[in-house]
């Protein structure tokens, strides 16, 4: 039984390892078994674990060698362009894949039970140095607790390693540090969210668990708690060749559910870009047995009081926005995981915001829609420093009046509460000299109306529109 694709964009790369077809399942397990069908698949250790051939994408010859803890790529002749999707999605999982399911994997899950905090995986990989792939985990959510069929929840992509000119669907939305690695975060939508994490620095090996990365999608709007685990899978999309590329060993574990330990405290809180009504909060990573799902950010004003959240996520840093002039405010942060756990409150900042007006640097906004269609568009913007003195980091703030939503941005971390709009720099565009201009655009859905904002603050300082 073949899937009907999607018309799809054209992507440097796809990843699409779930729009296969339904998959062959073979006889019982065995070591060193050849998988070469199409959509051929065997299982290992006694069920626990699937191992699918999955050339989806292509027709040319692949085949698998299946071991008795993973497989090797032994035949791929692959030759498809870059510019498009991946020829196949060789691999190994836990869970259900198109109702081909192993045995014991307790999914599908979901993510807001204590359980899926326990949820953990590890695999060893080994690469050829020739051919263009990447090696990389793929892990399927769901809304509902799907064991067949396309799930269309989220899609995360945890790149180990790649070679050749590839990237991940949709555009580069941030950067986080987790599981032990830095990595770039790309997201994109195919008719399912698809989040990829790009390791800066490759690696053979992982051992992390699920929630870590799914509370950092959760925590930028790109998946829910509510969702359903369905899958958790590791192998390689190659576009050219792919003979050599090998899961040495891969495990899955559900060892949630009785977790108490709370994560550390997060540490090293400072406050940055202070001006009249807006700041910068950064901090270290927590750590936890069973992997961090989030940051809640406190806030008080002065010095006497209860603390209480104003926001937070899977990521280390926020825009604090909507703040008072000339008045003292102290900020804490705490961690949590996916069973429930609160850290103990990192140190304390103490910040007093600039007088009245803040920034003291002038600044124009050019705000323009290249594109616009039913319910869509893609927004321009353009700072320009129209102040003497250089801008180090800066946070422009705007509203949407008509229930426009941002989907994904590009040359800027783009988040959205209610109507309220915040952008801030990346890493190498925090400067604007006087008279420079700094550029970063997104893309945007609305309904009724899609009007042009008419108000914007850089770093607490009113800006000229136009």
């Amino acid at each position: 039984m073949r899937r009907l694709l999607p018309a799809l964009p054209v992507f440097l790369a796809v990843s699409l390892a779930a729009t296969a077809a339904a998959l062959v399942s073979a006889g019982p397990a065995r070591a060193d078994t050849t998988v070469c069908a199409k959509f051929g698949s065997t299982t290992i250790n006694g069920g626990r674990y699937v191992v699918q051939n999955n050339v989806w994408g292509a027709d040319t010859a692949q085949c698998l060698n299946v071991t008795a803890t993973g497989f090797t790529v032994t035949t791929a002749n692959h030759n498809k362009p870059t510019n498009g999707a991946p020829a196949s999605y060789p691999s190994i999982y836990a869970g259900c894949h198109y109702a081909n399911c192993s045995a014991g994997s307790g999914l599908p899950m979901q993510a807001s039970s204590a359980s899926f905090g326990g949820v953990r995986t590890s695999v060893t990989m080994a690469y050829p140095t020739t051919g263009t792939w990447d090696a990389a985990y793929d892990i399927w959510f769901d809304p509902t607790p799907r064991t067949d069929g396309q799930n269309t929840g989220a899609e995360i992509m945890i790149w180990l390693n790649r070679q050749g000119t590839i990237q991940p669907v949709g555009s580069r939305v941030g950067s986080a540090t987790l599981a032990g690695g830095t990595w770039d975060v790309w997201f994109g939508n195919i008719g399912w969210n698809v989040v990829s994490y790009v390791r800066t620095a490759a690696t053979t090996s992982m051992d992390f668990a699920v929630s870590t990365f799914y509370g950092d999608a959760i925590g930028r709007g790109y998946a829910q708690a509510s969702w359903y685990l369905t899958s958790v899978q590791a192998g390689f999309e190659p576009w050219v060749g792919g003979t050599g590329l090998a899961v040495n060993t891969f495990s899955y574990t559900t060892t949630g559910g009785g977790d108490t330990s709370p994560p550390t405290a997060p540490g090293n809180l400072a406050a940055s870009t202070v001006s009249a009504t807006t700041l910068t909060l950064a901090w270290n990573p927590s750590s936890d047995n069973v992997g961090v799902t989030g940051y809640d950010v406190l806030r008080r004003q002065g010095t006497s009081g209860a603390f209480t959240r104003i926001g937070g996520d899977g990521s280390t840093s926020l825009a604090v926005t909507g703040l008072s002039p000339s008045t003292q405010y102290q900020f804490q942060v705490t961690a949590h995981d996916a069973a429930g756990n609160t850290s103990p409150p990192s140190n304390t900042v103490t910040v007093t915001t600039q007088a009245g007006g803040g920034g003291g640097t002038g600044c124009r906004v050019r705000y323009v829609k290249p594109s616009e269609w039913g319910g869509g568009f893609v927004a321009d913007i353009t700072i320009t420093n129209a102040g003497t003195t250089t801008v180090n980091g800066w946070t422009l703030v705007f509203a949407f009046t008509a229930g426009q939503r941002v989907t994904n941005a590009w040359s800027a971390i783009v988040s959205q509460t209610g109507g309220t709009v915040t952008a801030g720099n990346m890493d190498y565009n925090r400067t604007i000299a006087p008279g420079g201009t700094v550029n970063f655009g997104f893309q945007g859905t609305w309904t009724t109306s899609n009007p042009v904002p008419t108000t914007f603050t850089l770093n607490g300082a009113g800006c000229t529109p136009g």
